[in-house]
């Protein structure tokens, strides 16, 4: 019980250093979709999307408002790579600001990270749960067919085809429930929601990262669920718990909510 529970506090530790990362759940500022000549707020130069047919944007700017790709100073037009190409663009705007490209098929768009946002400068840390050993399950795996998908909701009103690689069937206070898991590289990933959502935790709901055990089981430590991107920043667009994976009881287990340097609730 004693190594989990340092085995614990060493992880969340970790996701609060995480956050105030240069790159981390806090630091990111905007998140804008380019689908025509524009100027994005914050940052210079005029942006649009690529027309050679590879993926990610243009920037127009002057060398006057130093803004440097991939450590060359920028003066004119230049076709920045997304992902999906070659190796994504570096862009420096300043000694606290950078950009990444993200895409979503064939649009992309600018995500803006401030290292010194007004979010790293209110953080408090990451409320949560006690750790609980009642709350280490285990579940059985259930492996999809191939090419099973899913359409999962996002927080912004749109949606993404997911691959539904398998689900976790298991049993809690009378409830027998199958997760819906998504593909996350080695890991699977489960996003789901309980009825502690909007009263205890953030309202939009939580994530679990899984392996599957080689005897077909998985474990499920829900003292690892953790906040979605969107608690700490509104720039990023989170999925929505799938109604399967809407569970109907608390979990009482895992991260809260992100708060301030008060104990306030960063975001509801």
């Amino acid at each position: 019980m004693t190594e989990a529970r340092e085995r614990i506090a060493t992880f969340r530790s970790r996701r609060e250093e995480q956050a105030r990362e240069p790159k981390g759940s806090l630091a990111l500022v905007l998140t804008q979709w380019v689908d025509g000549a524009q100027e994005i707020w914050g940052v210079p130069g005029t942006w649009t999307p690529r027309t050679d047919g590879e993926p990610g944007l243009t920037l127009t700017v002057d060398a006057s408002d130093g803004v440097r790709i991939n450590g060359e100073l920028a003066d004119g037009t230049v076709n920045l790579n997304g992902p999906g190409g070659e190796t994504p663009a570096e862009i420096i705007f300043s000694e606290t600001r950078q950009g990444t490209i993200i895409g979503d098929g064939e649009l992309f768009a600018l995500r803006v990270w401030d290292s010194h946002s007004d979010e790293i400068k209110r953080f408090g840390g990451i409320d949560s749960f006690d750790y609980s050993e009642e709350w280490v399950l285990t579940g059985k795996w259930k492996p999809n067919p191939e090419g099973t998908v899913i359409e999962i909701d996002k927080k912004s009103g749109n949606s993404t085809t997911e691959t539904i690689p398998g689900e976790i069937e298991f049993t809690h206070d009378g409830h027998t429930v199958s997760l819906i898991t998504v593909s996350t590289g080695r890991a699977l990933q489960i996003v789901f929601a309980d009825t502690t959502n909007g009263e205890e935790t953030y309202s939009v709901g939580r994530f679990l990262f899984v392996v599957p055990n080689p005897d077909g089981t998985v474990t499920l430590d829900f003292n690892l669920a953790v906040l979605p991107p969107c608690a700490f920043s509104y720039s990023f667009n989170c999925p929505i718990p799938p109604k399967q994976n809407r569970l109907p009881f608390a979990v009482r287990a895992g991260e809260k909510n992100v708060v301030d340097a008060d104990g306030q609730l960063l975001h509801a």
